[in-house]
């Protein structure tokens, strides 16, 4: 009997081929892979004198600072401190 791609019946007689896609190149899973890029993320950003902050807000105000952020051609946590340092610096006068 010949093997038809199309014929669903017969699906046990493909399990042997490779399947089309990219190939694996990493041996680690997805979570181990994850975890590794953030703690590498985390080096790179201390190196280059980055410290992580964290707080919350009101989603209005995050949308305004998106909507600045889009206006002024920056990302959100640029915008925060370029608008931090700003107010340190009028602060300090």
């Amino acid at each position: 009997m010949a093997k038809q791609i199309s014929d669903l019946t017969t699906i046990d007689l493909f399990n042997d081929e490779k399947r089309p896609g990219r190939p694996r190149t990493n041996p680690h899973s997805r979570s181990v892979q994850v975890k590794i890029n953030k703690r590498n993320q985390v080096k790179r950003d201390k190196n280059n004198g980055l410290k992580r902050v964290e707080f919350k807000m009101h989603q209005d105000l995050i949308n305004k600072l998106d909507q600045l952020a889009k206006d002024t051609n920056c990302n959100r946590s640029e915008l925060i401190e370029s608008l931090l340092v700003k107010a340190l610096t009028l602060n300090e006068n």
